[in-house]
């Protein structure tokens, strides 16, 4: 089974994830537990940065070790990682893996390459569940470049056991502010979006003219 967990920030989305997998790890439904993501930032970064490969990779799975503190205690997560029944990360080490009887969760899906995607998808064994998470508004892949996860909705939204859960700002748990602030980069892209569809019809043969004004 996978599910995709699409939404704005502050909704939740890594939290509800792990939750899940902790209470199936917990109840003896899965072996174990593996968190990933891509740590597209870290480009030709992490070799500037000092220390061993675990030490320049571990601020970019900062957020996955916050939130497995936060619900299962840092005690309880560094006895399970230590006989590896937790494992965190990046997205390039699940390359050539196949991962029975886990919990799999990639977290911000959308700065994943298509490529990338189908890599982490393929690699989901028997007995294994699989929650996706993502953010489509929050890209920080290269201008120009296609998310993994956009094309992911695309090609699997019509396949059986595969399942997509939106999110929205109505659905943001953190400061009220941070709800207003989703909301208002919302209409802001709504409407961005309408003002270019415009701008396309009026230069269309025989299309009226249009304005579109982005001082909004």
């Amino acid at each position: 089974m996978i599910v995709f967990g699409i939404g704005p920030a502050g909704t939740g989305k890594t939290y509800l994830a792990m939750a899940m997998a902790i209470q199936a790890f917990k109840n003896g439904e899965v072996s174990r537990i593996i968190l990933t993501r891509p740590a597209i930032e870290a480009g030709e970064k992490l070799g500037f940065l000092p220390g061993d490969l675990q030490s320049k990779i571990d601020p970019y799975l900062r957020p996955l070790y916050d939130a497995l503190y936060q619900i299962m205690g840092a005690e309880s997560y560094l006895h399970n990682a230590e006989k590896g029944l937790i494992e965190v990360a990046p997205l390039a080490y699940m390359r050539g893996r196949t991962l029975d009887n886990a919990y799999i969760i990639l977290d911000e899906a959308q700065n994943t390459t298509p490529a990338q995607m189908k890599m982490f998808l393929t690699r989901i064994g028997f007995g294994s569940k699989v929650i996706v998470t993502g953010d489509q508004t929050q890209k920080d892949l290269p201008a120009g470049a296609v998310s993994g996860l956009d094309t992911a909705v695309r090609v699997l939204k019509r396949i059986d056991d595969i399942g997509f859960c939106y999110l929205s700002s109505s659905d943001v748990v953190r400061h009220p502010l941070v709800q207003k602030i989703v909301q208002a980069y919302d209409d802001y892209e709504t409407k961005k979006k309408t003002g270019e569809k415009e701008r396309k019809t009026a230069k269309a043969p025989g299309g009226r003219k249009g304005r579109y004004d982005d001082s909004y």
